[in-house]
């Protein structure tokens, strides 16, 4: 479903923004796709070949809808000057080539600057413009690795890697990261006068994204004597009222009542009033006996009944204890059937 014709005014938000995207695969695209859906003009450049996002048509339209296709041969001097007098008329130009393979084409921000001072350039990198790694390929799966996020992504119960079908680098530290960029040197370029060339180092990205895990780690750590591992961080497994729980028909009940208020709430959903002041905010520790004791006692109860009964009992309270849906089951939810997957939604109307 396309943003575009779920957003309603919020689709204006960029018009009269030009977009050059020289991007390919996935975090470039689905950036210029944001973009686009906000109402950014996108130009989509590709090599004769077409991105190689081409043959999985799906895909392809899911990232690419909304834009303006263009082909061009990046190896012929003058399709080269066509790119370029497309540029000296545009505001933004992402692209996601390798650290110097732009500027040896003679499309270097410091070379396009001068045909068009405004111009705002993007880079989506795996390893960043300079370094030891600046010129390794990659692929999501690299950058989870190198970042450290990967090693949090490990079952509770054997330590064992999960591959993830998100893909977090590509989208959380690729494509997100590099929208915040354009907006924010769109507006100081405005703002300024002079666009500037700003890097997105999609491993560096995911690395910055670890703050849970790197201050929780620190506080788990000396009650541990060590780094925390698998299932022994804060937030991925020790503490019984934030974890999964298997249900008796193979499900799994998210139960997120981090927060005292929600877990006393959980607690009378779950009929049991004695677990109540056993929670982290009254003074019950991590790691202690009674709190593994206690997590082992939840995934006990919520074994003994099958999912549906769960969500059934949990309608209508307001505990953050939720069903683990399937991708289908999430797509006939009424919470995206409603009002579709948008991201955004404007609240209220605009005064007139």
């Amino acid at each position: 479903m396309s943003l575009l014709t779920a957003l309603g005014p919020l689709a204006g938000l960029l018009d009269g923004v030009r977009v050059i995207d020289l991007t390919r695969n996935l975090p470039g695209p689905f950036a210029t796709r944001m973009l686009a859906d906000l109402g950014a003009e996108v130009i989509k450049v590709e090599p004769p070949e077409g991105d190689p996002a081409r043959p999985l048509a799906p895909l392809f339209e899911a990232l690419n809808h909304g834009k303006d296709c263009r082909t061009i041969d990046f190896r012929q001097s003058a399709d080269l000057d066509r790119l370029r007098e497309w540029v000296s008329q545009a505001d933004l130009m992402i692209d996601s080539f390798r650290p110097g393979i732009l500027a040896s084409m003679g499309l270097g921000h410091e070379r396009l600057a001068a045909l068009n001072p405004r111009l705002l350039m993007v880079s989506i990198t795996g390893y960043g413009q300079q370094g030891p790694w600046a010129q390794r390929a990659g692929h999501d799966l690299n950058f989870m690795a190198m970042s450290g996020v990967l090693d949090q992504m490990r079952s509770p119960l054997t330590g064992e890697l999960a591959l993830s079908n998100v893909q977090w680098g590509d989208m959380a530290a690729g494509s997100s990261m590099a929208c915040i960029a354009a907006l924010a040197g769109l507006l100081d370029a405005r703002r300024r006068g002079r666009g500037r060339h700003i890097d997105v180092s999609m491993t560096h990205g995911l690395h910055a994204h670890l703050v849970m895990p790197q201050a929780t780690g620190s506080l788990m750590a000396p009650l541990l004597g060590r780094w925390p591992g698998a299932g022994e961080d804060l937030l991925s497994g020790v503490l019984p009222c934030y974890n999964l729980y298997r249900t008796q028909d193979g499900r799994t009940l998210a139960v997120g009542a981090l927060e005292f208020k929600f877990w006393k709430l959980a607690c009378e959903a779950f009929e049991r009033p004695d677990w109540v002041n056993q929670h982290w905010q009254r003074g019950q520790m991590p790691h202690s006996p009674e709190s593994l004791a206690l997590r082992e006692a939840v995934a006990t109860l919520v074994a003994s009944r099958p999912l549906a009964d769960w969500v059934a009992r949990f309608d209508s309270v307001d505990a953050c204890v939720t069903p683990v849906l399937t991708l289908q089951e999430a797509q006939a939810h009424p919470l995206f059937a409603s009002q579709g997957p948008q991201p955004w939604a404007e609240v209220g109307a605009l005064p007139t």
